[in-house]
């Protein structure tokens, strides 16, 4: 009987606490009103034991909302992820016609031989500076390359020149072929580039995690899938990797320029090599990358000058750009099991380490 009054007694005793917490809580909440008018601020609210658990608790639940909210207006504006591939069987017949063609300097590819004039060192001393050991001769010796869309091998080649272990994929067979037969002509070339004529998603299944770096230059207005092919990178770059990327601008400049001059006026491209409509603006794709595990980490302008067949790097972005960006190791997700923390009564919150967009100028 003694055990039953003790129990009943501890209690009330909690109850009564309780209620006289509630009471000074909603006391202070009036006292405070009562108190402002419009043209005053209103004093500052005693902050009771009470009171606290209430803000902890109604920050924890906005948060989640905002969590959940911002999920699904990713989902909703992801107008990219349609299909289930990242080729675009339009796109293939275009190269196809083009594929012997590669190699000739003055011809349709003229222009992407000569942005190897300023690509080649954006890649080298961005990977140099994030190395603390490089051999002379070889700057790029143990680094595991994955050139997407590699096509001829324009790029694969100067990369491994540098020392790179090199993988040039590209979907169309006679492509791979020229790239196989030049690279032939350079014994060098022949331990440390390889090629397979196979898509983005191929390689997944094969080598998750397995490149340092990933490069697809003037690649990414040409696919079907811009998200798909972005979360495919990211399954095959290691944790900080770097992804470079190098495309065109969704402009009024763009179309001016990089459609109306450089196809139908200079030809320096075939006319109907691009679609302005597949052109994405570096903020959309900034946005495509940091919501797929990565941080932008550079956002360079490109310039062609037609007179002179060459490249040079500015501030603008109108028309082309560069980009670098590096895979984090870190995901932002709220604990589905709600874990507290001993110390706290809120749950456990990982966030992710997102970094303000840093445009690099010369």
């Amino acid at each position: 009987m003694k055990g039953w009054q003790s129990g009943c007694l501890s209690r009330a005793r909690r109850l009564w606490v309780f209620r006289g917490e509630m009471a000074g809580g909603w006391a202070a909440c009036r006292r405070a009103l009562s108190s402002c008018n419009h043209y005053r601020q209103p004093p500052q609210i005693v902050q009771t034991p009470f009171l606290k658990r209430c803000k902890d608790q109604l920050k924890y639940h906005i948060f989640v909302s905002l969590v959940q909210a911002r999920n699904t207006m990713l989902l909703t504006e992801r107008h990219y992820s349609m299909s289930q591939t990242t080729v675009d069987p339009k796109e293939m017949k275009k190269f196809q016609l083009l594929a012997h063609k590669w190699w000739d300097e003055h011809g349709d590819y003229a222009a992407l031989h000569s942005m190897n004039d300023i690509r080649v060192p954006f890649i080298r001393d961005t990977v140099l500076n994030m190395r603390n050991d490089h051999q002379p001769g070889s700057p790029l010796s143990g680094v595991k390359i994955l050139d997407v869309g590699c096509g001829g091998g324009l790029l694969t080649e100067p990369l491994g020149r540098l020392g790179a272990s090199v993988t040039g994929i590209d979907p169309l067979e006679d492509s791979i072929r020229t790239a196989e037969l030049h690279k032939s002509f350079d014994p060098v070339l022949a331990k440390r580039i390889q090629y397979k004529s196979c898509t983005l998603e191929d390689i997944v299944e094969e080598a998750s995690d397995t490149f340092d770096v990933i490069v697809a230059s003037e690649v990414v207005e040409h696919v079907a899938d811009v998200e798909m092919f972005i979360r495919c990178c990211s399954k095959v770059l290691k944790p900080e990797g770097s992804l470079f990327i190098t495309t065109i601008n969704k402009s009024q400049l763009s179309y001016i320029f990089g459609i109306v001059v450089a196809e139908r006026v200079l030809g320096i491209v075939p006319t109907g090599t691009h679609d302005w409509e597949k052109f994405i603006p570096p903020e959309e794709l900034e946005r495509l990358l940091e919501s797929n595990g990565f941080l932008v980490k550079t956002v360079k302008g490109m310039l062609y000058n037609p007179l002179f067949g060459s490249w040079s790097w500015t501030e603008s972005t109108s028309i082309n750009y560069a980009l670098h960006a590096v895979k984090s190791d870190i995901q932002e997700q709220v604990d589905p099991n709600l874990e507290t923390d001993k110390s706290s009564s809120r749950p456990k919150l990982w966030h992710q380490n997102l970094q303000l967009r840093r445009y690099s100028k010369r």
